[in-house]
């Protein structure tokens, strides 16, 4: 797999925008029951770089030592026929070959559907519009994150970090959109949720809505179900490795409570917004994101 990366690094040095080919950075399909795969993407981001240091970092704690590889509802990931990692997408290389954000989230969502069973990822957009295009219809979305990231182009970039759902649902590929956590939003957040319909709770009610959370049933009449998962949506408490730091969040319990109790068939999902920068010494936030994979494994896998 290694290899294959290199060449694909190679390769792309020899490209410009013009003679990107769809097949990108094709590997051989891998028959396992779940992959992951690594978007190391933040240039669209709103106020510190980072993230995109994080997939070896959660990569690293994911199989660390100091903990083993059997999740909380007994899954063990050291079976390959669970999960492998199918490594990262070359999103900086793409990016040094002058390719615009309109053909590298189209290089991204080819990415995902090339090496796609199920599938656990770094990155949300063209992430969900692959996985919809994939099954064919739409999906309904469980987003768990401080904001709800639904501006229509925030600062003119529709591709910025704060719009990603509002592309997604623009593009009709959620039925239905539930963001839970929430605790810095804006009136255009407010009037683009009302607008998509989307299903709201905030930290301020959480304590009332906690119960009903804790026992969600989604993907009725869809295709499936998409977790995301933002680390802000933690009080930086349980993880401070994170650009947006935003009090008064979730504990990790809570985080495991609905995930764990959630009905429906989650084809996929992705943990995003881990800044390795700005984690502790011995990366708490690293183990907190590898968790958080483990977990979301588990639940994925039949």
């Amino acid at each position: 797999m290694q290899n294959i990366g290199r060449r694909s690094i190679h390769y792309l040095h020899k490209l410009n925008a013009e003679n990107v080919p769809k097949d990108l950075i094709e590997r051989p399909k891998l028959k396992v029951k779940l992959e992951s795969l690594h978007l190391p993407l933040e240039h669209n981001s709103l106020f510190l770089q980072g993230p995109a240091f994080a997939p070896p970092h959660i990569r690293e704690a994911i199989w660390c030592g100091s903990t083993n590889s059997t999740t909380e509802e007994g899954k063990e990931l050291s079976d390959p026929r669970i999960l492998t990692d199918v490594g990262d997408v070359p999103v900086q290389e793409i990016r040094d070959c002058r390719v615009g954000d309109d053909k590298l989230m189209n290089i991204i969502s080819e990415s995902v559907k090339l090496v796609m069973e199920e599938a656990i990822t770094l990155i949300s957009f063209p992430v969900v519009r692959a996985i919809s295009e994939k099954f064919g219809g739409p999906l309904d979305i469980l987003h768990i994150d401080a904001h709800p990231d639904i501006c229509d182009a925030f600062e003119g970039n529709k591709y910025s970090h704060a719009s990603s759902y509002a592309q997604i649902m623009e593009g009709g590929y959620a039925q239905r959109l539930l963001q839970i956590g929430i605790r810095s939003i804006n009136k255009e957040g407010r009037e683009q949720g009302k607008k998509f319909g989307v299903e709201l709770y905030e930290m301020r009610t959480f304590s009332r809505d906690q119960q009903m959370l804790e026992h969600l049933k989604l993907g009725e009449g869809v295709k499936g179900v998409y977790v995301s998962i933002d680390v802000d949506c933690l009080d930086p408490a349980f993880a401070p490795g994170m650009s947006h730091i935003e009090p008064g969040g979730l504990s990790f319990r809570d985080v495991m409570n609905i995930l764990h109790n959630l009905q429906g068939d989650i084809v996929a999902a992705d943990v995003v917004e881990f800044n390795p920068q700005r984690d502790t010494v011995d990366g708490m936030t690293a183990m907190v994101a590898a968790k958080l994979v483990r977990e979301l494994t588990a639940k994925i896998s039949k």
